[in-house]
């Protein structure tokens, strides 16, 4: 339940928060000052935008409610750390459970209208990220707005900007009708949240208007390269350079996921002849560096003749990159009396001129914002380079907030799941067990990819856990390629294969035809093959090692009367499994099975399980559970196995059974 003021508040936040071109990703704050019945009085608060809160998406309960009063009274203040503002604001919170009320709060607070929107819009960016950035914009907007010179978010700006607009009031004679903060966004004011954001929508308009007006021509392009590789083909090299080039605090790998971005905007960006120059100045408001870092990584245009020696010249790349990165921190730390605590110094943006965009994350979803970032920084520079020069803050206030607690806060501290930063492809993964297993691998921080010749029901549960889904046909190479190709893009390489799809075939091996027994073979033996050969070319690239997986069935070892057309290829695969384990483990690839048995599912449905009850002389009540435990195996157990196995790193070569009990079928 909320009032009137809070319901309006929460509409129009919205309504900001949904344009890509004035809120991105969490940017941004708006607020309302109303008020409550508190213990049966009135009370004067604010409701402004909560940490960890997106605009588009936004609730009533991410708009906590501060007693206004008490943080009013802090402009009389003279100094106010982080900290103490930060305790000062949750201690007038009504409630004690609500999220950190935005770090500028008290810049909502000390300004005197009813309703505020605080947007970071591309257009305004684009100007006020000019060298005489202020001088242009004065010009568009003249008294109607406060122009407030950078300073770092927080009380000293709060405090500055109510300076400026009571400064600006009354040089002008009356009341403007927003702020500009130079080099970080705007702010509108209205006594009603349709005023707030119409004052908005009119001032980015007419900023838009103003960048056509100036635009001098199209950024410059630098001559093009031909043969170059696809993203596909560097995506994996990438990712394993990436990896291997930054260790853990353990020495091991500390792999990264990657998103690839390409569209006209981008490849003009990163095509542009003066792109060393431009890209390296830093971002266009400083809310971004805490996600995508100063600078992104420039690497030569690959082509696809000379991965080899592109390779060698990026990693020597990107070694430089993380050396100047630390260089970057030890340099600006000792301004801050060596306080600040180091961050990872890999890239989180790589540009290569010919390609694209390459983002990078510990997971999809930071590797997506990290993308969607990349390319608002792409399009407001290259706007700014073509009405100008684009120009932002200086190094040390980047560095100032890059390393502020209060921005780091936002990241959050999540529980990192133990397949975080995997990829997992599984195959079969519509129903039965590929759908348990993809479920499995999700729910323990895997980036699931899951393929199916029928792809709709592994769509739809892609939607649920987070994942992927795409067609795939296991027997047609062309159709293999697709797929893991499309899996380079989306996520940067393969981690984990899970070679699950099968069909059964029946028949009396002395009669069956060679048709049904050729049908099966193509399905049950070689579609692993295909997939498994696939998959440890990328992993190859990568030279990150990974990870093997086959549904070998306990038919592999145990024979079913008239099931040979099944059993036979399934034996052959679990040979086969144990191949890999022999041939790649100097790869660092680790090669294992699962032999399961009577999993219900769209391969062994009511009908099979009649005729297989029936070849073993028992009623099918009972052939789901016959077994030592005498318990029915699910789906979930056989896809639980595959988990355990993907997180087993010192075990290769290995048949794990998953039958309740099958003393015939027992391996070692």
């Amino acid at each position: 339940d909320c009032n009137s003021d809070l319901a309006l508040r929460v509409y129009s936040s919205r309504l900001l928060g949904q344009e890509p071109k004035l809120v991105i990703h969490g940017g941004g704050n708006t607020s309302v000052k109303t008020k409550f019945q508190v213990f049966g009085q009135t009370t004067d608060v604010l409701c402004v935008k909560g940490s960890g809160w997106d605009l588009g998406q936004i609730e009533p309960a991410g708009l906590p409610a501060v007693k206004i009063n008490p943080l009013k009274d802090l402009i009389k203040l003279k100094e106010l750390s982080d900290e103490d503002m930060v305790n000062t604001q949750r201690a007038n919170l009504l409630d004690s459970s609500a999220p950190n009320p935005s770090v500028e709060t008290l810049l909502h607070a000390f300004l005197p209208h009813k309703f505020i929107d605080h947007t970071h819009s591309d257009a305004i960016l684009t100007l006020c990220n000019q060298p005489n950035g202020d001088e242009i914009c004065k010009d568009i907007f003249g008294n109607q707005l406060v122009y407030v010179p950078y300073i770092m978010p927080g009380f000293a700006l709060a405090k500055q900007s109510k300076i400026c607009f009571d400064q600006a009031t009354e040089t002008a004679g009356s009341e403007p009708i927003g702020m500009l903060l130079l080099k970080h966004g705007l702010v509108s004011f209205g006594e009603t949240a349709k005023e707030a954001y119409t004052r908005m929508i009119d001032l980015v308009t007419m900023a838009e208007n103003k960048i056509d007006q100036l635009r001098k021509g199209r950024l410059p392009q630098a001559k093009t390269t031909s043969n170059v590789a696809t993203a596909s083909d560097v995506a994996p090299i990438l990712r394993g350079l990436l990896s291997r080039t930054n260790p853990n605090d353990s020495g091991k790998y500390q792999r990264l996921i990657l998103e690839y971005r390409t569209n006209p905007k981008i490849n003009k960006y990163v095509g542009g002849k003066e792109l060393k120059k431009y890209s390296q100045k830093g971002t266009v408001t400083p809310d971004h560096v805490i996600r995508i870092k100063p600078k992104p990584l420039i690497l030569s245009t690959p082509q696809i003749d000379k991965l080899d020696a592109w390779e060698t010249e990026a990693k020597e790349q990107i070694q430089s990159y993380i050396f100047e990165y630390k260089q970057y921190f030890n340099r600006n730390n000792q301004s801050f009396g060596n306080s600040k605590t180091a961050l990872d110094p890999t890239p989180r943006i790589i540009l290569i001129p010919g390609l694209g965009l390459f983002a990078t994350g510990a997971n999809s979803k930071s590797a997506k914002i990290a993308g969607d970032l990349g390319e608002v920084n792409a399009q407001v520079i290259t706007n700014a380079q073509e009405i100008g020069s684009f120009e932002c803050i200086s190094e040390k206030e980047i560095f100032e907030i890059e390393h502020w607690s209060l921005e780091q806060a936002k990241l959050g501290k999540a529980r990192v799941k133990p397949l975080e930063r995997q990829v997992a492809v599984i195959t079969g993964a519509g129903s039965g067990i590929g759908k348990a297993t993809a479920q499995a691998f999700a729910a323990e921080g895997a980036e699931v990819v899951m393929l199916d010749i029928v792809v709709g029901p592994a769509q739809e549960l892609a939607k649920k856990i987070g994942g992927t889904a795409l067609h795939c046909d296991v027997t047609d190479k062309k159709s293999i390629a697709k797929a893991l190709a499309k899996t380079c893009e989306l996520y940067g390489g393969i981690d984990v294969l899970v070679s699950n799809a099968g069909a059964a075939w029946e028949g009396e091996i002395g009669t069956v035809s060679p048709e049904k027994l050729q049908a099966s073979f193509e399905l049950n033996f070689w579609s692993h093959q295909l997939m498994a050969q696939a998959s440890v070319k990328i992993m190859r690239r990568q030279r990150t090692g990974g990870c093997l997986l086959f549904n070998t069935s306990k038919q592999a070892v145990n024979p079913g009367r008239n099931f040979g057309p099944y059993g036979l290829p399934k034996a052959t695969t679990l040979f086969l499994m144990k191949q890999y384990a022999l041939d790649h483990g100097k790869d660092g690839i680790r090669s294992n099975a699962v032999n399961a048995d009577r999993i219900r599912s769209g391969l062994l449905t009511d009908k099979f399980i009649t005729s297989r009850a029936a070849a073993r002389g028992i009623d099918k009540e009972k052939y789901m559970s016959n077994n030592l435990l005498k318990e029915e195996v699910v789906g979930s157990d056989v896809a639980n196995a595959f988990v355990y196995l993907a997180k087993a790193t010192k075990t290769s070569a290995a048949v794990l059974t998953v039958d309740g009990g099958n003393i015939e079928a027992s391996l070692r």
